[in-house]
């Protein structure tokens, strides 16, 4: 039992997380982000196609992240903490 005390006392004496961005950043990152998505999916769909799809790929892997980013952003400013 003496362990679980231990924890217990750790637990109270570790400082309360804060975030790296403040959360009231959150709703202007999402914006930005998102509409960097939106104009690079627009890009991708006008590339010209090629056999060796290496610009294309480096547009959709970079779509790809940013939205991601885009929408955990979104989902946090609006109080879903995913």
């Amino acid at each position: 039992m003496s362990h679980y005390q231990e924890l217990k006392l750790l637990h109270k004496a570790v400082p309360a997380f804060s975030p790296l961005l403040p959360v009231a950043l959150l709703p202007y990152v999402a914006f930005v982000v998102l509409t960097a998505t939106f104009g690079l999916a627009f890009y991708f769909s006008t590339l010209p196609k090629s056999t060796v799809p290496v610009r294309e790929s480096a547009v959709a892997v970079a779509a790809s992240l940013l939205g991601g980013l885009g929408v955990v952003a979104l989902f946090n400013t609006v109080g879903v903490y995913v």
